[in-house]
C-alpha cells in the first residue's frame, strides 16, 4: 500500500459548504420518503396515525392538570364550609389524565413496534437496491477510486438511513404538538410564541453550521478512513497472520494505523470541542428567554391579568408555564432535528447520487444474441485501452484473430497487458481506440449478458466464495446450481471432485474459515474448484489466467491433458508464465509494453530468438 500522510490535504475553498448546498440537500427527502411508502404502506400508513395521536397526547395531559388545579384551588378558597369539597369532580380528572398517560404509552409502544418492523424493511430493501445498481455498474466504475468512495459512503447510508426515518417522524410528532401548545399561547398570551422562536434561533444556526462542518470532514476522510479499516483487518486476519508475523510487520502497521487514526481524531475532537462550547453558550441564550417568558406569566398570574380565553388562574399559570417550557424544548429539538436532518440529508444526497449512476458498458435496444454457434471469431482491430485516472497506454495498437477451435496463448512479464486483453474481449471495458469483433459485428452491437454467457473465465485472481463446495463451483453459472450431474462432471474435469472425495460433507461441505464448519482448502485445491467454474459453464470461449500457477506439476500436466479435451472445437485464451502451457497453444502472441511485439507457434518463436525464445531459455535453464 503506498504511502499514505496521517492526514488529508487541507480542504479547498470548493469543498466548504454553504446555506445553499444545505437547501438542496432536502431534495432528496420526497424520493426516500416515496421509497419507504413503497416498502409496505400499511405499516407507514400506521406509524404516521400512531404518531399524530401521540402528538395530542402532551397537551390534553397539560390542560386536565389545569383543572385539578384550579378545582383544588377553589376547594381551599372556599373555607367557609358551604360548599363540599368536589372529590368525584377530581377523581374523574385524575382518571381521565391517568387514562391519557396509558393511552399514549400504549400508542407509543405500538409506534415504536411498527417503526422498528418498518426500518428493517427498509434496510434490506435498500441493501436489495445497492447490490443490484451495483451489479449494473462497470468494472471501469469498480476501479475508479473516486467511485470507491462514492461507492463507500453509500454502503454506510445502508444502516444510517433507518435514522431518518424515526428522526423525520420525531419532527413531524413535535410539529404537531407544537402547533397544539401554540394555540393555548395564543389565546392567552400571543407574543410568547414569538419570544419562543427568537430565544431558539441561534442554538439552531449554530448546530447546523457545525452539522455542516461535521459532514464535510467526514467526506475529506474517506479514502483514509478506507485504509484505516483496511490496517484494522491486515494487522488481525488469519489470511494475512502468516506474512505479519514472519516479516515483524505488526509494529509497522499499527504505526501507520495510529498516524491515520490519530490525524482523524485530532480533527473530529477539535471539532467537537468547538461545537460543544458554541451550543453551550447559544443554548443559554435560550434558557434566558424561558425564564423571562415564566417571570411575565408569573406577574400577570398575582396581578390577576384576564385575557381574552379567561382569568390568569394557578391553573392557567402551570398550563402556560408547562406549555411555554416544552414548546421552547419542542422548537429547539425541532430546530435541532431540522439541523441534523440537514446533515443526514447530505449522506443521503450520497446514497442518491451512487443509485443514480449509470454504466457505460451497456447494450442497445434490441440488441441481437450471441450466435450460439460462432463462424468467424474474434478480430481486434488495432485496440487501445487506458485504465481510469491514468495517462499510461495499458494496450495499443493491438490486432489479431481468434478463430473457432483455436487456441490462442499471450506470452508476456507481468503488467504488460494480457489480463487487459481478457477483459476487452469479454467487454468488462470497451477499447478507447480500435473495435473488437465478433463475428464480423462490433462487440458492443451484441447484448451484454449475451457475450458474458458465451465465455468461461478464471482469473487468476479468482474468489474464493464461503459458500458450498457445490455453489462454488455453480456460480459459473449460478442457473443451473440444481443440475448436480453438470457440477459432477466439471469437477472431474477439474480434478475438483478429488478434493470433494476427502471432504466430510462432499459436495455439500462448507468452505472458508469464516463460517461456521467451514473448512479452508490449499491454494492448489481452490484452484481446481475455480477451474470447474469455467467448465461448468458451457461456453464458446474459454479463458483461463494463469490457471495452474498453484498446481503441482502432476496435477497441471492431468488438468491440461483434460482442457485439451474440453476446448475441442472452442475458442481458448491461455495467459501463463510456464511454457508448457504454453505449447499447446496453436498461436502464441508475446507483448512488451502494451503491444505484441512478436507472433506465431511455439516451435516459429524459438528460432526466431526473440523475446520469447529468451524467456523460455530462461525457464529451460532452470530445470537443467
Amino acid at each position: 500500500m503506498p504511502e499514505t500522510p496521517s492526514s488529508p490535504p487541507a480542504e479547498s475553498a470548493g469543498s466548504r459548504l454553504g446555506w445553499r448546498d444545505r437547501l438542496q440537500a432536502f431534495h432528496h427527502l420526497p424520493w426516500f420518503l416515496g421509497q419507504v411508502w413503497r416498502v409496505r404502506r400499511s405499516y407507514a400508513a400506521l406509524v404516521l396515525g400512531l404518531r399524530i395521536a401521540r402528538a395530542v397526547a402532551p397537551l390534553g395531559i397539560l390542560w386536565v392538570g389545569k383543572l385539578i388545579v384550579d378545582a383544588v384551588v377553589a376547594a381551599i378558597a372556599d373555607h367557609t364550609g358551604h360548599r363540599a369539597v368536589p372529590w368525584h369532580y377530581l377523581g374523574t380528572l385524575v382518571v381521565l389524565e391517568l387514562a391519557i398517560v396509558f393511552v399514549g404509552e400504549i400508542i407509543a409502544r405500538a409506534a415504536l413496534l411498527f417503526e422498528s418492523l418498518l426500518n428493517d424493511l427498509y434496510n434490506n430493501r435498500l441493501s436489495e437496491a445497492l447490490l443490484e445498481h451495483a451489479a449494473t455498474l462497470d468494472l471501469r466504475q469498480f476501479e475508479d477510486p473516486g467511485f470507491y468512495d462514492h461507492l463507500e459512503r453509500a454502503r454506510q447510508q445502508t444502516a444510517g438511513r433507518t435514522n431518518l426515518i424515526t428522526m423525520m417522524l420525531d419532527l413531524l410528532q413535535n410539529a404537531v404538538t407544537l402547533v397544539t401548545f401554540a394555540i393555548t399561547l395564543l389565546a392567552y398570551v400571543p407574543w410568547l410564541l414569538g419570544l419562543l422562536f427568537v430565544a431558539v434561533i441561534p442554538s439552531f444556526l449554530g448546530e447546523t453550521h457545525y452539522a455542516g462542518l461535521n459532514y464535510l470532514l467526514r467526506r475529506r476522510w474517506t479514502a483514509e478512513t478506507r485504509q484505516i479499516d483496511y490496517l484494522r483487518y491486515t494487522g488481525a486476519s488469519d489470511r494475512t497472520a502468516k506474512e505479519v508475523k514472519l516479516f515483524g510487520l505488526s509494529h509497522w502497521l499499527l504505526e501507520r494505523y495510529r498516524g491515520l487514526a490519530d490525524g482523524f481524531y485530532r480533527e473530529s475532537s477539535a471539532l467537537s470541542k468547538r461545537r460543544t462550547a458554541v451550543i453551550l453558550v447559544l443554548t443559554l441564550v435560550s434558557s434566558l428567554g424561558y425564564y423571562f417568558a415564566y417571570a411575565w406569566i408569573i406577574y400577570l398570574t398575582v396581578i390577576g391579568h384576564r385575557s381574552p380565553a379567561g382569568a390568569f388562574t394557578l391553573g392557567v399559570l402551570t398550563l402556560l408555564s408547562a406549555s411555554f417550557r416544552q414548546s421552547r424544548d419542542l422548537i429547539q429539538a425541532m430546530l435541532l432535528g431540522t439541523a441534523q436532518l440537514a446533515e443526514q440529508a447530505l449522506y443521503l444526497n450520497d446514497l442518491a447520487t451512487f443509485l443514480e449512476m449509470k454504466p457505460a458498458i451497456v447494450s442497445e435496444p434490441g440488441a441481437p444474441q450471441v450466435p450460439e454457434q460462432l463462424t468467424e471469431g474474434f478480430e481486434l482491430r488495432d485496440v487501445g485501452f487506458k485504465y481510469p485516472g491514468s495517462e499510461r497506454w495499458a494496450v495499443r495498437h493491438v490486432s489479431f484473430t481468434l478463430k473457432p477451435g483455436e487456441r490462442l496463448s499471450l506470452v508476456g512479464e507481468n503488467g504488460v497487458g494480457k489480463t487487459t486483453i481478457v477483459k476487452l474481449l469479454t467487454r468488462l471495458y470497451d477499447p478507447d481506440e480500435g473495435t473488437v469483433l465478433l463475428d464480423g459485428k462490433d462487440l458492443k452491437s451484441y447484448d451484454i449478458e449475451s457475450v458474458r454467457r458465451a465465455f468461461g473465465v478464471i482469473f487468476q485472481d479468482f474468489v474464493r466464495y464461503n459458500f458450498l463446495f457445490r455453489e462454488n463451483i455453480a456460480v459459473g453459472e449460478i442457473t443451473a446450481l440444481d443440475d448436480a450431474p453438470r457440477i459432477g462432471a466439471a469437477a472431474q474435469q477439474s480434478l475438483a471432485a478429488e478434493v470433494v472425495a476427502r471432504l466430510p460433507q462432499g459436495y455439500d461441505q462448507m468452505l472458508g474459515r469464516h463460517v461456521d464448519g467451514g473448512v479452508e482448502l490449499s491454494g492448489g485445491e481452490w484452484q481446481k474448484v475455480a477451474l470447474a467454474r469455467a467448465y461448468f459453464r458451457d461456453a464458446q470461449l474459454l479463458i483461463l489466467d494463469e490457471p495452474s500457477s498453484a498446481l503441482d506439476a502432476r496435477a497441471e500436466c492431468e488438468v491440461f491433458e483434460r482442457f485439451d479435451d474440453l476446448a475441442d472445437g472452442k475458442m481458448a485464451v491461455l495467459i501463463s508464465h510456464r511454457f508448457s502451457t504454453v505449447r499447446m497453444a496453436d498461436r502464441v502472441l508475446v507483448l512488451a509494453n502494451g503491444e505484441i511485439v512478436e507472433r506465431g507457434t511455439h516451435d516459429e518463436l524459438v528460432r526466431a530468438g526473440g523475446t520469447y525464445a529468451e524467456l523460455f531459455e530462461l525457464q529451460a535453464a532452470a530445470y537443467r
